[in-house]
């Protein structure tokens, strides 16, 4: 199987990490997002979205991350991915609530605009009223997830076992760091990305974010 990838995007990791943690033996192909590869042949082609992740298995083409983790979890039969149907929805619940909620304004509303020039609004007062609308909203979700999702007993997002909606959830949130987001606030977060940032695989998934944070470690950004 092939993955179509960048290790800086957001959606990319969850499903390399999850490959690595798991077993999975995936062939990456990079695809360069910094010059703009994934906006031009031939890989237009394979994803008219022109986005990271696509997977390859065989004549079967995906795209989207979290469907990604559920056909690679489904495949190799990991219970990352519970049988259960109850369990299965939570993690299906679980990876949908990041998706619709906490990605769409902490990444694209709060993140994003401040660190690529092509998600910057067209206006300095635009640019601020977005930035601070998503940081509002984000704090918002944080709280949620704090006090409601994980509370002060889950080990991960669905109970004391890690899913798929884990590794998806959690590369979310680690892109913070590139804005040096600060998740004390949120003990319940915070000690379920410490149990993440435990995976084997999980450094060397997210060297190059890291690595990117540091690059723009003298920015001054706006975060939570």
């Amino acid at each position: 199987m092939k993955l179509y990838c960048h290790p800086a995007s957001t959606t990319s990791r969850p499903v390399m990490l999850f490959a690595a943690e798991a077993g999975i033996g995936l062939d990456l192909q990079v695809i360069d997002l910094f010059t703009g590869e994934h906006l031009k042949e031939p890989f237009a082609a394979i994803n008219p979205n022109r986005l990271v992740p696509v997977l390859e298995d065989g004549d079967f083409r995906l795209t989207e991350s979290s469907a990604i983790l559920k056909y690679l979890a489904e495949k190799a039969g990991s219970p990352a991915y519970p049988k259960d149907l109850r369990k299965r929805a939570k993690v299906n619940e679980m990876m949908d609530w990041f998706n619709s909620n906490l990605y769409r304004d902490f990444a694209y509303g709060l993140i994003y605009p401040q660190v690529f020039p092509h998600h910057k609004r067209p206006s300095d007062a635009v640019q601020a009223g977005t930035i601070a609308w998503a940081k509002e909203n984000t704090k918002r979700w944080l709280t949620v997830l704090d006090r409601d999702l994980i509370g002060p007993k889950n080990k991960y997002l669905c109970g004391n076992e890690i899913t798929i909606a884990d590794y998806f959830g959690a590369a979310i949130l680690e892109v913070g760091k590139v804005i040096r987001c600060d998740l004390s606030a949120y003990p319940n977060v915070s000690r379920w990305l410490d149990n993440m940032r435990k995976l084997k695989h999980w450094q060397e998934v997210h060297k190059v974010i890291y690595g990117f944070a540091d690059s723009v470690r003298e920015q001054r950004f706006e975060a939570v």
